[in-house]
């Protein structure tokens, strides 16, 4: 009877260790929360002269690492998601500006893999709510090629302007298929709400949630009660003066775009204080990572701002330019129990280094020929095994434009076809605002950087993005 019993309760001990153990070697959950336009200086944390209220990203900023000098794929939206996914930087990526993904162009192809293919080949569930960016639903880059189980939301950035439109996209059966949505429902509540629905049915295995929100991308529309936070008691805007904005393109009219402005921030800021509440209401909080970023600087359309807002912060530009306001973005990484809390780091690490950078955090493969570097290492407050020599980035609307940053050095080069090219240089460290051009006073400098910047990039096999004829 003894023995028996000894070895009842040593069976009971092995199954608790072994319970206990399998616990421990759960791969962790990834959360990747993607705001759309949203500018460094628009987070209170990383701005704390901004207008507008951010509790839920300074609550997550205080419970884990801030970082100062992260820098985004590019300074619009489908190349730096390119980056993101793909962990190639401006000078390899396959798509290096917003184009039509129908032509197949703005497409990723067949030979593109994800950061969600390789997390779901190593047993996550994979799920994406928000815009995609990087292929229609007939191409090689819709969403159920691309490595994701589940998908709600736009393909098309000029689609994902229209706040309350009659379709969304879907993942039905492997296939991504257009669904009809109520023309009265804030897309935005309902990506977050099938986000929420996402969790709960994987909250017992691994999954990669990534959430690329489609806020405060313009137009500026916003539910009237969401509206009505940011307005004095007789309606009049809480933040004077008001232009109102006339219908243009995507965008419709608004009487109070600052008003709207700050109530989408805000929106966006409650939808990630949704995310989080819910990851501790499940028990989740130690297994799950939590990363929250921007897609690229502030922009100025539909009657945004970004001025009277001070959405650059301490930065020069905004969308579509390759001075630091363009490209350098606010980036908080919180995984309690993981990573102490408080933290502010400097150091420089960018999108494309993000694939390689999960991929040790879950252990999953990367490939070996990205531009990508893990930085993993500086989550738990080490240095990173190895650093970039460089940064680079390269754009072209409205004339070619091209970016290097080297250490505190950074060459911006500007070329119109059949025009002499135009250099700048700025050293970051004394001039974070990049008001002093001192090209001229350090001609052996920028030969430096100017050399580097030619090796840093290869001919695109997009022809979509060739821009050959313009750089001699």
């Amino acid at each position: 009877m003894k023995n028996a019993l000894r070895f009842v309760v040593l069976t009971l001990l092995v199954s608790s260790f072994l319970s206990s153990n399998a616990q421990t070697q759960r791969k962790p959950n990834i959360i990747f929360i993607l705001a759309d336009d949203l500018g460094y200086g628009n987070v209170q944390s990383f701005n704390p002269n901004s207008k507008i209220p951010t509790p839920n990203l300074d609550k997550l900023a205080g419970e884990g690492i801030k970082f100062t000098r992260f820098y985004s794929g590019n300074t619009v939206c489908a190349p730096s998601r390119c980056a993101l996914m793909t962990g190639y930087d401006m000078g390899h990526a396959w798509v290096r500006g917003n184009a039509k993904a129908k032509d197949g162009l703005g497409a990723l192809r067949a030979q593109d893999t994800t950061l969600a293919q390789r997390l779901q080949n190593n047993g996550y569930k994979t799920g994406m709510f928000g815009k995609w960016g990087l292929g229609d639903e007939d191409s090689q880059g819709a969403p159920h090629l691309k490595g994701f189980n589940s998908f709600f939301g736009y393909l098309d950035q000029a689609h994902a302007h229209d706040y309350y439109t009659n379709r969304l996209y879907e993942i039905i059966e492997g296939k991504t298929v257009a669904i009809p949505t109520d023309t009265t429902k804030y897309t935005e509540d309902l990506i977050v709400d099938k986000a929420v629905d996402f969790i709960n049915e994987n909250k017992d295995k691994p999954f990669f949630l990534y959430m690329p929100l489609t806020l405060p991308h313009a137009e500026l529309r916003v539910p009237d009660e969401l509206l009505k936070k940011f307005q004095n008691a007789d309606g009049s805007s809480k933040f004077p003066p008001e232009t109102p904005f006339e219908k243009k393109g995507n965008y419709d009219s608004q009487e109070q775009p600052h008003a709207a402005f700050a109530a989408m921030v805000n929106k966006l800021d409650s939808d990630v204080g949704t995310i989080v509440d819910l990851i501790k209401k499940l028990g989740l909080d130690n297994d799950t990572y939590i990363f929250f970023t921007s897609d690229n600087g502030p922009h100025k359309e539909g009657g945004a701002d970004p001025v009277y807002f001070n959405s650059g912060g301490p930065f020069r530009g905004v969308k579509r330019d390759l001075y630091e306001g363009g490209i350098r973005v606010p980036l908080i990484v919180r995984a309690t129990g993981k990573i102490a809390s408080g933290q502010t780091q400097q150091s420089a690490w960018a999108f494309w280094d993000v694939l390689p950078t999960i991929g040790e955090l879950t252990g999953t493969a990367s490939p070996k020929n990205i531009d990508g570097l893990s930085f993993s290492p500086i989550l738990n407050g080490k240095k990173p095994v190895k650093e970039h020599d460089y940064f680079y980035w390269q754009f072209n609307e409205g004339g070619l434009k091209e970016a290097l940053t080297r250490g505190d050095w950074k060459l911006i080069r500007f070329k119109e076809k059949g025009a002499t090219e135009k250099l700048e240089l700025y050293n970051l460290k004394s001039d974070i605002g990049e008001k002093n051009n001192i090209a001229t006073k350090n001609p052996g400098i920028v030969k430096q950087l100017y050399t580097l910047m030619k090796k840093a990039k290869t001919p695109s096999e997009n022809p979509r993005f060739d821009w050959s004829d313009i750089e001699n």
